[in-house]
């Protein structure tokens, strides 16, 4: 393990400490890189989410794409947690903690708006920072495809319903533009480019391409770290503004991502998951899709809204939680596989 990866949450904490530092000192510059978005999905994040996830769709053998489906059981453990489980517990835990523990400090239309926000984030389950947290655990990057694929596939229909429901609201639009515009920025691109890589790598030498990823992945770092700088810079002055309610909020998220990791490993040692398919299915429904769980918050309820306010709030706990659990799961792997 490289320097990167072996102090890797010591640069997560200075890219964060950096964000909100230069956040504050140079607002107009993250003013200026934060509109360069297109349906809410910020086209600068998704060069640095590109980086990360490349080397990681250059390791995808599609000779064994195929045979993922003899091994369905991961599958149904990432279908179960995400659309069964998750968003029912995340907004259990929203109304737990804003209309009665801390109803004491929330005013009651705020509560709603924060609980909104959190049911959104609960509803969103993650596509393109997946790639990433399977990299550092060392996942099966095919398994990792199939279970992101299929998760996607699901989220076009059962996204709008259980949001609905949970809402209490009778229509949800899907903003489809931010759904489609991110499965092609964080899944069709990269794995295009990952495959023609490989293909002409494959053909030069057999050691190729293990060689070229080994070279990409101190990159694939550096993009988190800049993701991490941009997400926390963009949010400086309401971190700075407004930290109790932040806090607030920060603590059902946490809880929330937490649990539903706890459950999938245990659901995964239950099922007798290889580690590398574990460790994928347990984190890819602990982490969120902010862009959408943003954009419809936005949409229903305003950009200055609680609710817009708790999905950013999800998108700043995430990184610095995920790599947690990603630290759990790499002290967790059976010693054969060190």
């Amino acid at each position: 393990m490289g320097i990167f990866e072996r102090f890797l949450t010591v640069w997560v904490a200075l890219g964060i400490a950096a964000g909100v530092g230069l956040g504050l000192w140079l607002p107009s510059v993250f003013q200026l890189v934060a509109f360069l978005e297109y349906a809410q999905v910020n086209l600068v994040v998704a060069v640095f989410i590109w980086v990360m996830i490349y080397p990681m769709m250059i390791q995808i053998d599609w000779s064994a794409v195929k045979d993922v489906g003899k091994k369905p059981q991961g599958l149904l453990l990432t279908l179960v947690v995400n659309w069964l489980i998750k968003p029912f517990t995340m907004a259990a835990l929203g109304v737990l903690f804003f209309q009665h523990l801390f109803a004491p400090w929330v005013d009651p239309q705020s509560a709603s708006e924060y609980i909104a926000g959190m049911i959104l984030l609960g509803v969103a389950p993650c596509t393109a920072m997946v790639f990433v947290w399977s990299q550092l655990v060392k996942g099966d990057a095919n398994y990792t495809l199939v279970q992101v694929s299929i998760n996607d596939l699901v989220m076009v229909v059962a996204f709008a319903p259980i949001a609905a429901f949970l809402l209490g609201v009778t229509d949800v639009t899907v903003p489809w533009e931010t759904l489609m515009l991110s499965t092609v920025l964080y899944v069709v691109l990269p794995l295009a480019a990952g495959m023609a890589t490989r293909h002409l790598l494959a053909r030069r030498s057999v050691h190729a391409v293990g060689n070229f990823v080994a070279q990409l992945k101190p990159w694939s770092i550096v993009g988190l770290i800049a993701t991490v700088v941009l997400l926390f810079g963009f949010q400086a002055q309401t971190i700075i503004a407004q930290p109790t309610v932040i806090g607030l909020i920060a603590v059902p998220l946490v809880l929330q991502t937490y649990g539903i990791f706890f459950i999938s490993w245990w659901a995964a040692k239950w099922l007798k998951l290889p580690h590398d398919i574990a460790g994928p299915a347990c984190l890819i429904g602990t982490s969120n899709f902010f862009e959408l769980a943003v954009a419809v918050a936005i949409s229903l309820f305003g950009l200055n809204s609680g609710a817009a306010l708790a999905t950013v709030v999800g998108v700043l706990v995430e990184v610095p939680v995920m790599l947690s659990l990603v630290a759990m799961v790499n002290a967790w792997r059976p010693a054969t596989l060190k």
